[in-house]
Formats: C-alpha cells, structure tokens, sequence
C-alpha cells in the first residue's frame, strides 16, 4: 500500500478510497465463509425488505461483560429458510439472547463499515443450550430444596374450589370449563379465573402476578390449574423461566399443569403437583379423581350400614333374652327380699326374748325397741310389696292383659307405625295368645 507523505494533500485518499482499499484486503485475508459461536443481540426484521439485522455479541463468562460485537446481515431470501428452519427445529423463535452457531462471511462495505453475512445456522447447537439452561434451572431449584415442595403437598380428598389461571381467549379455556361443569355424574365444581398473558415478554410477569393473587385468596381454593390451548414451542417458553417455576414449586396449594403441548416436559411442568397434557385431559382428571372418591364414599357407606344392622340385630336379642327371663328374675328377688324378711323377724324375736329374761329395769327400754323394731318390719314390708306391684305391673304380660298388644315383624318389635308397608305379614301378641294378620 502505498504511503503518502501527510503535507501533500492532492495525493491524499478520500476516505471511500481508504474503505474500498479495506474491503478489498479483508477479501483477500478473509476469503470464504466462517463458523463462529456468539449470542444474538438486536434482532429486527425490516418490514419493507424482509432483511433481518442483528449484532452478535460475546460475553466474559463470569462477569457478563461484551467483549466482543459484530453486525450481522441475513438477506430476505436466506432469512425466509434459516427462519422456518432453525424454528422448527428448536421450537424456539428466532430473537434476541440465543446462543447460535452460525455460517458467515466477513464484509466491509465503503459505506457502513465492518458486517457478517449469514449464511447458514446450526440449530444442534441452540438446541444444546436451550437444555442446558432448562437443566441448569433444575439443579437450581434442586439445590435450594423447592424442587420437590408442590408434589409432595396432599392431594385434597374433593378438589372442588379451583383456580384457573389462564388466557380468556385461550383455545382450551372454554372446553375445559365446558367438561368439568357439565360433567355426566353431576359433580359440582367451582371456578375462578385469572386472568394472565400466557406467551410473549410479559408472560413471565403476567402469570406471576395471577399467582400471587390465588395467595391473598388462598382459602377459598382447593387447587391451582394452569392452562393454555396448545401453541408452537416456541409461545411456550415462559413456562421454562425460573421466577414461574420457582413460584409453581413453592405454592402452597397443589398445581395441576396442562399447557396443550407434546414435546418434553416444561420446567413448571416438572415442579407441579400433576401433569396433564391438555386442558381437556386436566378436566377429565378432576372427575376420574372425584369419580374414584365418590366411589369410597359409597363402599364406607355400604359398610356403615351393615356394621349398623349387626349392632341393632345384637341388641334385638339382647332385649329378647332379657324379655323371656324378666319372670324368673323378678321371682328370684322377691324370693330373697322375703328371706331377708324371716331373718330379720327371727333376729327380732330373739331381740324380744334376750329383753324378757333380763330385769324390770331393762322392760321399759326393751318395748322401746320392739316398738321400733316393729315400726321398721312394717316399713320394710310394705317398701316390698310396693317393689313386687311394681316388678308385676311393669311385666309384658301384665301390659298385655290390660287390652295392650305387641306387634312383630319377622319376630322383631314394631315400635313405628312408618315401619310397617302395605304386604307387610305381622304377629300379633295378646295376653291369652298370638294372631298373624297383614297391612292392607
């Protein structure tokens, strides 16, 4: 290149020249095409040409800091390919922030200087980085001990109270609320929607702040379900933040997830209490798992209910044993009352004697106390046969012979007028003997 000495202008380069001579070195040192790492920065998309800008960017790994910066150029006819191609393979749009492994040339142009044209993308190399950063969330949860919080929390016996959060306009809100209050066991269910952005840049933002209006409410619900009607992979990707997720993990009520997508689980997914794929498969769960409760209720029911007839059929014959050997019962203890009684009058009588044998001066004091004893007898007497009319008068037999019946049903008593039905064959007891007879 040749030099020019600074005094004389006239044969001094214009500043195009300098830049075309530029060019034309980076030609000749840089020829062909590159494979470079960097992350992207800026991107836009011309709305008149379809071009696509950009800066790639490198940064110092454990500051962040750019150390590097270069524009990029991707020209409307290779950005229509590389876009669908890199999207469908990544499920991720094409935006700012990816680390990319991309194909370029090296251009200088007289005009707007220093530029890489891409001409190809690796989308392997993306992919890589999209699991590693989903992994590196994962042991970042793991490590602060919230990974596991929602799962292990107890399913509710009846998840009937149910936070929603999700788009009003979202593909699968309406067929979810559709399935689960119209249900064919007719299985009540409350719903309460919050409302949030499910994809974009406020996703993040907008779902947080649904969560954390469930939390002031958090006593009038049984569950939290997210939902949304399916999306590109890409639409998705809020759902792999580590602010959604770390809320998901450490909710206090279970989290039920059906995002509508096929491909490996979401981070939110993995924190959650229960994963479904769809928002109709989270409905059709819901009832299964209130059909399986319903189900328990009815075996506890029908074992209650024989449990009880085995402890009304015991005391049945209880009363039954106890109403046949009334009679003897009775007898014995008048029996023994009135042996009590001869004791006592015997002990009496020897008293009476004891007291004759003794001098005059013990006579008066002895008719006292036969006086008394006397008295005593008489009361104890009569306190007996009150005992003895009672014991009689509360017999069924005495019941019976007073114009009173008793009225058997499969030789079981008949207390209620309700438990008897038109057919029913009963017995009738009288004091002189029994007759059948049936309800008409």
């Amino acid at each position: 290149m040749k030099r020019f000495d600074y005094k004389d202008s006239s044969e001094a380069l214009s500043l195009s020249e300098l830049n075309e001579q530029v060019s034309e070195a980076i030609k000749d040192l840089l020829p062909g095409t590159y494979w470079i790492k960097a992350e992207t920065s800026d991107v836009r998309v011309n709305a008149s040409s379809g071009h696509c800008y950009l800066e790639f960017v490198e940064k110092e790994k454990k500051t962040g800091r750019i150390v590097a910066k270069a524009r990029g150029t991707i020209w409307v006819q290779t950005y229509d390919v590389i876009k669908r191609y890199f999207e469908e393979s990544t499920g991720q749009i094409f935006v700012s922030g990816l680390k990319v492994l991309v194909n370029v040339s090296v251009e200088f142009h007289k005009l707007y200087g220093y530029s890489l044209t891409i001409h190809e993308i690796d989308p392997a190399y993306t992919i890589g980085d999209l699991i590693k950063r989903r992994m590196e969330i994962v042991r970042l949860l793991q490590e602060e001990g919230v990974f596991d919080l929602n799962r292990e929390l107890p399913f509710p016996y009846l998840p009937q109270r149910i936070a929603v959060v999700t788009s009003p306009t979202a593909a699968g809100y309406e067929d979810f609320v559709d399935q689960l209050l119209h249900n064919k066991a007719g299985y009540p269910f409350y719903l309460k929607l919050f409302p949030a952005i499910m994809q974009g840049d406020k996703a993040e933002e907008s779902i947080i702040d649904a969560l954390d209006r469930i939390c002031t409410h958090i006593e009038y619900f049984d569950v939290v379900v997210i939902i949304r009607g399916g999306g590109s992979t890409s639409d998705l990707n809020c759902f792999d933040s580590y602010l959604v997720s770390a809320h998901c993990a450490q909710f206090p009520l279970p989290v039920i997830t059906g995002i509508g997508h096929e491909r490996d689980d979401s981070v939110v997914d993995m924190v959650a209490h229960t994963r479904m794929k769809t928002p109709t498969a989270v409905a059709a769960f819901l009832i299964e798992y209130t059909d399986e409760q319903a189900n328990e209720l009815n075996i506890l029911q029908q074992l209650i209910c024989a449990r009880a007839s085995e402890i009304l059929s015991d005391a049945q014959k209880i009363l039954n044993r106890l109403a046949t050997s009334f009679p003897s019962i009775v007898g014995y203890i008048i029996e023994r009352k009135r042996s009590q009684l001869l004791a006592f009058s015997s002990d009496v009588s020897g008293v009476r004697l004891y007291v004759e044998k003794n001098n005059s001066a013990l006579t008066e004091i002895g008719q006292k106390i036969m006086n008394r004893l006397m008295t005593l007898f008489s009361q104890k007497n009569q306190e007996l046969n009150l005992h003895e009319q009672y014991l009689k008068m509360a017999s069924p037999d005495y019941i019976l012979k007073k114009g009173y019946t008793l009225t058997l049903k499969e030789g079981k008593t008949v207390k209620l007028a309700s438990e008897l039905i038109t057919g029913d064959q009963v017995m009738i007891r009288f004091a002189d003997g029994e007759r059948n007879a049936g309800i008409k």
